[in-house]
């Protein structure tokens, strides 16, 4: 199978060399692909065992806007990134990725923009990878936002204990300084006593004196 791929490498070259507009190029190079895309995909199922580490760590050295672009594909995209496109292809070549050798080199004569097509097959099938290893991260990733909630409930309780005991140990000692003010109150001063009792005089005082005598005859 890997023979057969190969062997379709003349073509691209051929349609390379014509001097005709690029668009009708690119559509010959497209064409000449698709026809080898059944081999490309058994191909892939037959080696993507071996393969994944390699294009894990191909896709984790790319930049974050190659990497969105691997999981969405688009001409505007393959258009400002084509430096970058390149490079990732020619990555891929180095690993017999499937398929890679041909677009990477439809891809250097045309840009990656005029084959997307066939750029975005090689794309897609490197995505089975991603997605794959994204799936793996997820438990671990919802286990630790988890544990970051359970810790984040539990301060605001251990807060709210805080300020609870806090309260009361203040309530208790208002009462216990309230007490030791009631006891040590001196009694009231005995002059204060007799001013109390001093009105009785006073009402004897008030009362009508006795008549005097008649003068005798």
């Amino acid at each position: 199978m890997v023979n057969y791929w190969k062997s379709l490498i003349p073509k691209f070259k051929k349609v390379f060399e014509k001097n005709g507009p690029k668009k009708a190029a690119a559509a010959e190079a497209t064409k000449a692909f698709d026809e080898a895309k059944e081999e490309y995909s058994k191909e892939f199922e037959e080696t993507k065992t071996e393969l994944q580490p390699k294009v894990i760590e191909i896709y984790e050295a790319s930049s974050t806007e190659l990497k969105g672009l691997i999981k969405t594909p688009n001409d505007s995209g393959l258009k400002k990134h084509s430096a970058a496109v390149q490079k990732f292809l020619d990555e891929l070549v180095k690993i017999e990725f499937p398929g890679s050798k041909a677009v990477s080199e439809a891809s250097s004569k045309l840009g990656p923009a005029y084959v997307s097509g066939p750029v975005s097959f090689v794309f897609e099938k490197v995505s089975t990878f991603i997605v794959v290893e994204e799936k793996k991260e997820e438990p671990a990733a919802a286990a630790a936002a988890e544990a970051e909630t359970t810790t984040g409930a539990a301060a605001p309780a251990e807060a709210e204990t805080s300020t609870t005991t806090t309260t009361e140990e203040v309530k208790e000692k208002e009462i216990v300084i309230e007490e030791e003010k009631k006891e040590e109150a001196p009694p009231p001063p005995p002059e204060a006593a007799e001013k109390t009792e001093a009105p009785a005089p006073a009402a004897a005082a008030e009362l009508p004196a006795p008549a005097a005598e008649p003068p005798k005859a």
